[in-house]
């Protein structure tokens, strides 16, 4: 298990522990080479390598770094696996709180990259396993100023429940703050709405009138305006000033200034004895009025994916022997046998052993027509039955499930970062110490320059300044736009592995797509079977259909299905094999069998010219010919045709109106690859390759065309699904096909391919567009609060409007961000 512990020696000073995990090793002298070369690191004492737990443990003086422990190991030809952390991180407000955090965490020793994120409060460290650990990273966190907390994976749930225990806190201080500030606004501004009132005031309370506001002011920043204080001052004295060290700094200039006017006037030049309280308790009022907006406005971009959890039914009706019990969802069991009636959901992913019904799936795939349901077909837990009742065997539960799969891949996505976000993270890492220093240089022109008295007004602006260029809208600018528009793809049936595939996606100029379940059904059928002279079609059907069912492809399945639907008894098979892209082999009834491709039986020396004019002539309909040898001699040609998807011809037209060429790369014959892009109107054809030959075709035509995205199914997919810049794989594939993707298509519809593109576009557009409000309005409103137009004869820009404008701005970039809710329609 990782640890690091420190002890003290005397010989050498304070000693930190350090245990490893180590791969590679296979024997002692594993064993022996890893603590040799531990052991020579200077310093090094107590080196255990242990085989059968596959760690390395030694204790270092804490003056050495360990991040040469790792690269020991590595030097000595083994590995130290990387591990990814997550933690969740309490008290961020601004970009420049995510920045400082990020900043201290890829400082600490063993870390190759660290990113938090402002919009779900979450950190992903990824580290050597072992070290730093979760102590450590803990501590570093509270270094920085701020409270690490445990995270569970799908835990959206325990996000929501946080975010809204936050926006009840935020609602209780803005309530009290508002009920506190009224009077002051009241006293202080009547007198410029009310002729007369401020000598009423005077005669009816006197001295007392300011007394009263300065209490006022002072429980609006005790209590409600305290967290600015208590999370804002320990970052300014730790030199990494955030959001909330700007409005303490403004609201607690405002209110030191007012109190010295009221309790020792004497201190200031003649004529500046300005009262504030008012300006104190609006900034710490609006503020809190905005983080409330905002809070509440947070909790709706995540939405998506807490809808998605909240389908899971929180009990099963599980049969148990002839009686029915209800149990909770987490109380069921592999095997269990689960009943669901009409109008319920279903209780988990399972097999359907009894019953028939139609089951909508469209929080999962996005599509609203209903699937038919019959022994034998898969279940999904959440999804709604509709009609009949179901009998389902239980084979995932908790986090195997596909609801749990996509909360993770979604969460995932929704907590990594953009490209794009480097630049925001560079600007607001100085951005608040560039503020404060704008600030303090206003202050000092307006001394300098402005009117006599001018200290009052040096004050005004340069606490203006300090409040309006708070820098949280830059940093929810593309944290808010990857939560929403990940949400609304999830609800789509596109899954993003990972948000960086957000920003890839609006880059690609070519769609590779392979053919089979992917153009077409992957559902092929037997078409045509050409005999050879003495062999029967029982005989062929039998060879074949027999050495078919040992292998995954579509086609394979097609020509079993054949046989079995003609009730032909299918022969053992011994020594199967299968080349990928070629054919499959085998023994059986001691005959030499192989079915495949023409390159297929030229590889094996059997000719096929007898059956060459047939087999081109199936392939220009648009079928795919298949040889079938027995005992090195040609038996039979099959032709499996595989229907083309309704919905392939307005997806590849959608992709191309989009101003992307279309291609397609297929290990089909050539001919057969023609027909399919001639119906669909695709322009560029690979053909006749095998899955290393897929890979080659994607770098011809980045090279000719630009970034490249494929489309992909099966595991020969693989390598080409990884090798594009984009991958994007059938959620109806195989899983290695899945596993290699960036992006997932739960639906199995080739039109998902337009709406990734369309998703990726409107989610990269709403980014530009926040971060171009964000930096614009800052740039445009610094000025402003610091005094410009006041120095060319118009009005001071006061302090509570800079409050009211900075809210505004987070809140217009939460606001944009929600617009991609709508977003997600086909191209």
């Amino acid at each position: 298990m990782p640890a690091e512990a420190a002890e003290a020696s005397p010989a050498t000073g304070p000693l930190r522990h350090l245990v490893l995990p180590v791969e590679g090793m296979s024997c002692a002298s594993c064993v022996g080479r890893v603590e040799r070369a531990l052991a020579a690191l200077p310093g090094a004492r107590d080196v255990a390598v242990n085989l059968a737990t596959g760690t390395a443990s030694l204790r270092l003086p804490e003056t050495a770094d360990p991040a040469a422990v790792p690269e020991t190991i590595r030097a000595a030809g083994y590995d130290v696996p990387e591990t990814v952390t997550r933690i969740g991180i309490e008290g961020m407000s601004c970009a420049s709180c995510s920045a400082r955090v990020e900043r201290v965490l890829n400082g600490l020793p063993g870390v190759t990259q660290a990113a938090v994120n402002l919009t779900t409060g979450r950190a992903e460290i990824r580290h050597a396993g072992g070290f730093p650990s979760r102590e450590a990273i803990e501590a570093a966190i509270r270094t920085a100023g701020y409270e690490p907390r445990a995270v569970e994976e799908g835990a959206s749930d325990d996000r929501a429940a946080r975010q809204a225990r936050e926006a009840q806190r935020l609602r209780r201080d803005t309530v009290v703050a508002a009920l506190l500030t009224l009077p002051i606004v009241v006293l202080d501004m009547g007198g410029h709405l009310v002729p007369g009132f401020h000598d009423l005031v005077g005669q009816g309370l006197g001295e007392g009138g300011t007394v009263l506001q300065a209490l006022l002011a002072t429980l609006v920043l005790a209590i409600p305006g305290r967290r600015f204080f208590a999370a804002g001052l320990p970052g300014l004295l730790r030199e990494h000033p955030d959001m909330n060290a700007l409005v303490a700094l403004g609201s607690g200039a405002a209110y030191l200034y007012s109190l010295v006017s009221t309790i020792a006037p004497d201190w200031l030049p003649p004529g500046t004895a300005h009262l504030y309280f008012e300006a104190s308790a609006v900034i710490v009022t609006l503020i809190l009025l905005g983080r409330l907006l905002e809070a509440r406005t947070k909790g709706r971009t995540g939405a998506a994916i807490t809808r998605l959890i909240d389908l899971t039914p929180k009990t099963a009706r599980v049969l148990r022997g002839a009686t029915e019990q209800d149990v909770p969802i987490a109380a069921l069991r592999l095997g269990d046998i689960v009943r669901v009636r009409p109008g319920e959901r279903v209780a988990a992913d399972g097999i359907v052993v009894a019953g028939a019904s139609y089951v909508d799936e469209s929080m999962v795939s996005g599509e609203p027509v209903p699937v038919g349901k019959k022994p034998g077909d898969r279940t999904i837990g959440g999804t709604l039955n509709t009609s009949g009742s179901l009998d389902l065997r239980v084979d995932r539960t908790g986090a195997d499930t596909m609801l749990a799969q996509i909360v993770r891949l979604v969460e995932a996505a929704q907590g990594g970062k953009l490209p794009i976000q480097a630049l925001v993270d560079r600007v607001t890492l100085w951005f608040v110490p560039a503020v404060m220093a704008v600030s303090g240089l206003t202050f000092l022109a307006w001394l300098a320059f402005g009117p006599s008295p001018a200290l009052g007004q040096a004050l005004v602006a340069a606490v203006a300044v300090l409040i309006v260029a708070c820098p949280c809208a830059m940093g929810l600018a593309t944290p808010t736009s990857i939560l929403v528009g990940t949400g609304r793809a999830a609800e789509r049936g596109v899954l993003f592995r990972e948000g960086a595939a957000l920003q890839a996606l609006q880059d690609v100029k070519v769609v590779a797509f392979d053919k089979t379940g992917t153009l077409t059904e992957g559902h092929p059928r037997l078409t045509d079977l050409i005999l050879a002279e003495g062999v029967t079609r029982a005989q062929a059907l039998a060879l074949a259909g027999a050495i078919e069912s040992r292998s995954e492809h579509p086609i394979a399945r097609a020509v079993v299905a054949a046989a079995r639907d003609q009730a032909i008894a299918l022969p053992p098979v011994e020594a199967f094999a299968a080349e990928a892209g070629f054919g499959v082999s085998g023994q059986m009834d001691g005959r030499s069998v192989a079915i495949g491709a023409r390159r297929f039986m030229e590889r094996l020396g059997i000719a096929t010219e007898g059956f060459a004019a047939a087999s081109d002539d199936l392939a220009r309909q648009g079928r795919s010919p298949l040889y079938l040898a027995s005992d090195g001699k040609i038996a039979a040609l099959f032709a499996v045709a595989d229907p083309i998807k309704a919905e392939a011809r307005g997806a590849v037209a959608a992709i191309r109106a989009g101003g992307r060429r279309v291609a397609l790369i297929t290990g089909d014959g050539r001919a057969t690859a023609e027909a399919v892009a001639r119906e669909l109107g695709i322009e560029d054809i690979v053909a006749e390759v095998l899955p290393g030959g897929k890979v080659e075709a994607l770098k011809s035509l980045r090279s000719a065309h630009g970034p490249v995205a494929f489309v992909g199914d099966g595991i020969n997919d693989a390598p080409a699904l990884a090798e594009a810049d984009v991958g994007i794989a059938m959620g109806t594939g195989t899983d290695i096909a899945v596993e290699s993707a960036d992006v997932v298509l739960m639906t199995g519809r080739t039109t998902g391919v337009a709406e990734a593109l369309t998703l990726s576009r409107a989610v990269m557009a709403n980014i530009r567009q926040n971060l171009f409000w964000a930096f614009a309005y800052n740039v445009a409103l610094i000025p402003v609060a610091a005094g410009l137009p006041a120095a060319l004869g118009g009005p001071l820009f006061s302090p509570a409007l800079a409050a009211g404008a900075m809210a505004l701005s987070s809140l217009f970039v939460l606001g944009n961000a929600l617009r991609l809710r709508r977003a997600g329609a086909a191209a």
